[in-house]
Order: C-alpha cells, then sequence, then structure tokens
C-alpha cells in the first residue's frame, strides 16, 4: 500500500472493501458467549442450562469461578460449581461476565507486530473498563458488568484497522499514521461491528459517542461513562493533549452526569484503585 493510500478516506473505503471479499476478517464473538447471550435473552433458560453452556469451555470455567470467588462477588461461602455461581450472580450479570471474559479470545494476532497492537488495545481497553465498572457501581439505572463490557468493546474497531495496516505493510507505517487511523477509522467501525453481533444499543453506540467530549443528556449512560473513564485512564499515563481533550474537565458535563469531581482521578482513590485492581486482574486472567 503507497502511502498516499493511508488517507482517512481512502483506506476507510479500502478497508471496506477488503471485508466485504473476507480479505480482512472481522472478529466474531466466541460461541459459547454467543449462546450464552442467547439462552439468556430468550428467558427460558434456567442456571442449569447455561451452567451446562459454560462448563463446556474449560478455560471460561475456570475464569467464571475465579470471578464468583473473588471480592468483587463472592459470597459467605466459596462457589465450585458453575450452576452455584450462576444461581447467586444471576443470569444477566453471567451473560455480560461471560461476554467479557470471552473477549480477550478475539485478540488473535497472526504476527509479532500485529500482537503486540492488540495487547497494547487489550490493555488500554482493560483499564478503561475497570474504572467504567467501578463508576457505575453507584449511578442507578446502569449496570457495573454492562459497563465494564461497554468499556472493553469501546475500541473494538481498531483490530480490524490493525489487522489491514499489518497484512499491507507489515506496519511500516510510522506510530502517529497508525493512532491517526485508528482514531480516525476505528470508532465508525465498533459501532458497526457492535449492532453486527446485536450489542444492546446503548453498548453499540458508545464506540463513537464516547469520543463526544461535549455530549449533553440529561443522565448518565454507558457513553458517559466509558468517555470518562478513557479520560481518567490517559490522565494517569500522561497521554492527554488538547487534541484529545481541548478543554478543562469541569467544562464537559459527562464528568457531573458520573458524579465524579475532576480535581483527583479515580485511580488516586484509595477505595477504588483497589477495585479498579481487582477488575483488572479478572480480565487478566
Amino acid at each position: 500500500m503507497q502511502q498516499a493510500a493511508l488517507e482517512t478516506p481512502d483506506f476507510a473505503q479500502q478497508l471496506r472493501d477488503d471485508i466485504a471479499a473476507n480479505r480482512v476478517q472481522l472478529p466474531t464473538l466466541p460461541e459459547v458467549a454467543l449462546q450464552v447471550r442467547e439462552a439468556v435473552e430468550s428467558e427460558n433458560s434456567s442456571a442449569a442450562e447455561v451452567a451446562d453452556m459454560v462448563t463446556r469451555d474449560p478455560a471460561l470455567t475456570a475464569r467464571l469461578l475465579q470471578v464468583a470467588n473473588s471480592p468483587l462477588y463472592r459470597g459467605r461461602v466459596a462457589i465450585d460449581n458453575v450452576q452455584m455461581a450462576i444461581t447467586r450472580m444471576g443470569l444477566q450479570l453471567v451473560k455480560n461476565l461471560v461476554i467479557s471474559l470471552a473477549m480477550k479470545q478475539m485478540f488473535q494476532a497472526t504476527s509479532e507486530a500485529l500482537d503486540r497492537m492488540f495487547r497494547e488495545v487489550w490493555q488500554d481497553s482493560v483499564e478503561v473498563a475497570a474504572i467504567a465498572r467501578v463508576l457505575a457501581t453507584d449511578l442507578p439505572g446502569l449496570s457495573p458488568e454492562q459497563a465494564m463490557l461497554a468499556g472493553l468493546v469501546h475500541n473494538i474497531g481498531a483490530l480490524p484497522v490493525l489487522t489491514k495496516l499489518d497484512l499491507d505493510l507489515g506496519f511500516e507505517a510510522d506510530k502517529q499514521t497508525v493512532v491517526r487511523l485508528v482514531d480516525e477509522v476505528g470508532p465508525s467501525l465498533g459501532q458497526e461491528m457492535l449492532t453486527q453481533w446485536q450489542f444492546a444499543e446503548e453498548v453499540a453506540r458508545v464506540p463513537v459517542e464516547c469520543l463526544d467530549l461535549r455530549r449533553e443528556r440529561a443522565e448518565a449512560d454507558y457513553a458517559d461513562l466509558v468517555l470518562v473513564a478513557r479520560l481518567e485512564h490517559l490522565a494517569t499515563h500522561a497521554r492527554l493533549d488538547d487534541a484529545t481533550c481541548p478543554m478543562r474537565w469541569p467544562e464537559y458535563s459527562a464528568f457531573a452526569r458520573v458524579g465524579i469531581e475532576t480535581e483527583v482521578t479515580v485511580l488516586e482513590m484509595e477505595g477504588p484503585a483497589e477495585q479498579i485492581a481487582e477488575v483488572r486482574e479478572l480480565l487478566n486472567g
């Protein structure tokens, strides 16, 4: 691919053409996640039936039991089987956890360079997901697990962008160009992917709307949570600049809707920081 083709409109069109022709494969949700989601949303499945689906995947079974016995979810009695975990936590919560835990399987690369880039995207997504989950715990009407899932998928559109760059250039493009293409092409592609996967609309629109720093609405939603979580994460790692965040945080109404003081980052608060670390550990396995 010539450097001229790395201009955003040309690259975006070529990527969509490649996807349509199956030259670039979009990632798909793992089968167990699809089965569990379909079963739970049918409203006819029992905890035993969902447990049977989960236990067909030994790695996922181990992860779910680890989560169920973690400080975030454990009760007085240790959980030693999936059905007990589902009964205690509920089908809806388990559905979101299964999808979140299975999400890492999609970050499988075909080259060392792509693997390195995928790991960076995954770790950023984990950090945003962990912060979003903690922020959601005090907001009525918003599910912490749904917030965590929204954080995990907020940059999912980066995967096909990076895959195409690797196929065409082997990442010979400079870092600035890679970041620009991910930022400019990834969000809309991510929203399309989540819509295709039949994610709830409130989550599917997160990749685009979490970047709208001036968005206004009456009450906080998942895009607000991810917007705030993303800025908190970038600030903690000294990655904010005028292009990413052109105004002072108090000027962004999402912070007020989420109920976050802007003078200190969430990761500097002892209680939330501990919870964020726990979520981070769970998602990374």
